[in-house]
């Protein structure tokens, strides 16, 4: 399960950044796109073991999924596909291989207590 190899990479990551600034963390928001590999209940669960005996301990992992947004040149748009079963426009059917959005793993913030 590489899961867990990237959730002890985000709670490092953060830990680091929170101890520069002199934080703690409530939470970790990430954006996860819909083609990153990455199984989002299997990150959920690996980040609560990532971040065990931490100072990131109790925080949690808020995910927020992206889908596929590719462009279609026949239409000459940014389209969202409803299945990463077929690059293909959903308007005019075309195919396209041109993402735009969709292989995201990255960490946007990090929330503190009030």
């Amino acid at each position: 399960m590489h899961e867990l190899s990237i959730a002890m990479s985000i709670v490092e990551t953060a830990q680091e950044e929170a101890a520069k600034r002199g934080l703690k963390v409530s939470a970790v928001h990430l954006r996860l796109g819909a083609l990153s590999g990455v199984v989002k209940d299997a990150l959920l669960f690996s980040y609560e073991m990532a971040a065990q005996d931490t100072p990131l301990q109790g925080s949690k992992l808020v995910i927020e999924e992206l889908p596929v947004i590719v462009f279609c040149p026949q239409c000459r748009q940014r389209r969202a596909l409803p299945s990463v079963q077929s690059f293909t426009c959903p308007e005019c059917g075309a195919p396209t291989g041109d993402i735009l959005q969709g292989k995201e793993l990255e960490v946007f913030a990090l929330e503190v207590p009030e």
